[in-house]
C-alpha cells in the first residue's frame, strides 16, 4: 500500500490536504489514533474493495500517543507499505487570524489563551516535523495552490518509487474487474478445462502452465504483449501513476489467465519491476500458493 500521514498544526489545512488526497483517489481517514495504523493497513489489504492508497489524518488531538508516531511509521514501512508524512504548519500570526475569522476553539487554547495554545502544539509536533518527507507553509498558500503542491508531490514521489504493476488474472464469466486499467482477453487461447487430467487443476500447476505457455501462438502474444509493455509502461510512469492494474482473463479464470499471469510476473519480477500477482477467482487456498510456472 502507499500511505499518506497528514499532520501538522491545527488551522493550517490539514482538512483541505485529506480532501486533495481523496480526489487523488486515496482513501481517507481523518483523527485516526495512532495505535491503529498497523490494522488499518492490514484491514485495508484484507479488503475486497482492494484498497491500495490510504490517507490518515493525525494531530494533537491524539495527545499522549503522538510520540508513537515515528515508531508506527517504522513499523508500516517494515511491513512493505510506502509511507509519506506531509507536515503542515504556518506562521504564529496566520493561526491566530484563522482560528478568530472561523471563531472555533483551538484543541489547546480552551482554558489558555491562543498564542499560548499554538506554542504548545508547535513544541509537541516538533519531533513529527523534523521525520516529515514533506513540510509545506501554508502561510501564504491559496486552497488552488496546496493543492498543487500536494499534487506535484504525490507525482513526483510516485516516479521516484517507479510504478508498481498489479497483474490479476480473471474469468470473464465472473465479470470484467472494476478496477483494471488494461484488460487483454485470452480466451482465443487453447482451453484446459477440455483436456482430461487438466480440467481440475489451474494454472499454478506446472502441468497446465505447459499446456498454456508451449503453444506457437501464446509464445507470440508473448512476444508481442512484452514489446507493447515496454511502450505503454514508461509512458504511464512518466504521467506520474503510481500503480498499474492489467488484467488478463479467460473463462473461468482457472487456466488460461492465471498461467500467463504467473509467466508474466516472473518475467517483469526479474527485470526490476515491482509487480503484484493476483488471482481473483481462485479458491484462496489455491491463489496463495507459489506458482512454479512464474517463478
Amino acid at each position: 500500500m502507499r500511505i499518506v500521514i497528514v499532520s501538522g498544526l491545527s488551522g493550517a489545512g490539514k482538512s483541505h490536504a485529506i480532501r486533495v488526497l481523496e480526489d487523488l483517489g486515496f482513501y481517507c481517514v481523518d483523527n485516526l489514533p495512532v495505535m491503529l495504523l498497523a490494522t488499518f493497513a492490514d484491514l485495508c489489504r484484507q479488503s475486497s474493495h482492494e484498497i491500495s492508497k490510504a490517507a490518515l489524518g493525525v494531530d494533537i488531538r491524539e495527545r499522549e500517543f503522538l510520540k508513537e508516531l515515528p515508531a508506527s511509521v517504522r513499523l508500516l514501512t517494515q511491513k512493505g507499505n510506502h509511507v509519506d508524512l506531509v507536515y503542515l504548519e504556518a506562521s504564529d500570526e496566520v493561526l491566530v487570524r484563522r482560528f478568530r475569522e472561523s471563531r472555533r476553539p483551538h484543541p489547546l487554547g480552551i482554558d489558555i489563551p491562543l498564542a499560548e495554545g499554538i506554542a504548545r502544539e508547535r513544541a509537541v509536533l516538533a519531533e513529527i516535523r523534523s521525520a516529515a518527507d514533506l513540510v509545506i507553509d501554508t502561510s501564504s498558500l491559496s486552497v488552488r495552490r496546496l493543492r498543487e503542491m500536494i499534487e506535484e508531490y504525490m507525482g513526483r514521489v510516485g516516479a521516484e518509487r517507479g510504478m508498481q504493476v498489479s497483474l490479476l488474472s480473471f474469468g470473464y464469466k465472473f465479470g470484467v474487474p472494476n478496477d483494471a486499467d488494461v484488460v487483454l482477453d485470452l480466451r482465443f487461447l487453447p482451453n484446459p478445462f477440455f483436456v482430461e487430467g487438466l480440467r481440475d487443476l489451474t494454472g499454478n500447476d506446472p502441468s497446465v502452465s505447459s499446456y498454456v505457455l508451449d503453444r506457437p501462438e501464446t509464445s507470440e502474444f508473448l512476444d508481442r504483449l512484452r514489446s507493447f509493455l515496454d511502450y505503454l509502461l514508461p509512458l504511464y510512469q512518466q504521467e506520474g501513476k503510481s500503480y498499474l492494474t492489467i488484467a488478463l482473463g479467460c473463462t473461468g479464470g482457472q487456466h488460461r489467465s492465471v498461467a500467463v499471469v504467473n509467466r508474466l510476473a516472473g518475467e517483469m519480477s526479474g527485470r526490476g519491476r515491482s509487480v503484484v500477482v493476483r488471482h481473483r477467482d481462485l479458491s484462496p487456498a489455491e491463489a496463495g500458493r507459489e506458482a512454479e510456472a512464474g517463478r
